[in-house]
């Protein structure tokens, strides 16, 4: 329709709209009626609709959202690549978070029609401007914390009966949240003194690649990820959690 409309001859119109299915990989499809497509070739055709006018950009407005989960990261990954070799600026809007920090060069995220923080997918996940972002952006655990020092750099942390270093980020001392992603808390069959928290395991799940664990903590539940089954726990076992790595970030109360 919308070569139709540039008044193009209709061989430079075949012409164009074969060239743009080649460039989704729908060669030899043109025939096809949208009922003889996939969910995934249909969507492809969506997109090569509005790509074979060559635009300055491209808005996409949940364009996967009808997907299962299997063609949607497919898809998404077929839509991060066209627009690379295309070099086309892209607006992608999603509920997704996976989605947004998979195809983004630069992320804007909005909290009640105000911009909560805008930067790199790695920004906003490993340096969330606050407990809002951190939840949003990955899943985070927002234990309470408190805010006991601080020099030009680094915050001395009281978690429950743990004490952490770790950058302020402009946390002021006092209350504070900790957010800390699943895969940063770590399980631990026996206490480490000032460096592990005392839990209970409420939930445990079997996720294939994965368990995922909830405890019961003084700081409040923590849903963790173990990818290493090193520990094996179930509801009602007494256990300790570390976070000995990345993923924990300070934000404020």
């Amino acid at each position: 329709y919308g070569l139709a409309n540039s008044g193009l001859s209709k061989a430079a119109i075949k012409d164009k709209a074969r060239d743009a299915l080649k460039l989704v990989g729908l060669t030899g499809y043109d025939d096809r009626l949208p009922s003889e497509l996939s969910g995934g070739q249909q969507q492809r055709v969506a997109v090569t609709r509005a790509l074979v006018l060559e635009p300055q950009v491209l808005l996409f407005d949940e364009p996967l959202s009808n997907l299962d989960a299997k063609l949607r990261r497919r898809m998404r990954d077929d839509i991060r690549d066209l627009q690379q070799r295309l070099g086309l600026t892209s607006v992608y809007v999603t509920h997704d978070q996976e989605e947004a920090l998979a195809v983004s060069d630069r992320i804007i995220l909005m909290n009640q029609g105000k911009i909560a923080q805008e930067g790199s997918p790695q920004d906003l996940y490993d340096r969330p401007a606050d407990s809002f972002v951190a939840d949003f952006i990955g899943g985070a655990n927002l234990l309470a914390c408190e805010v006991l020092s601080r020099n030009d750099t680094e915050a001395t942390v009281r978690l429950g009966s743990m004490m952490l270093k770790l950058p302020h980020r402009g946390v002021m001392t006092g209350a504070a949240s900790l957010a800390v992603r699943p895969s940063a808390a770590q399980l631990l069959a026996q206490a480490r003194p000032e460096a592990s928290l005392a839990a209970e395991v409420k939930k445990a799940t079997y996720l294939g690649t994965h368990w995922e664990y909830t405890v019961i903590s003084d700081v409040g539940d923590i849903i963790i990820t173990d990818y290493t089954g090193a520990i094996p726990a179930s509801p009602g076992d007494s256990i300790h959690v570390a976070f000995p790595g990345k993923g924990l970030a300070l934000v404020p109360r």
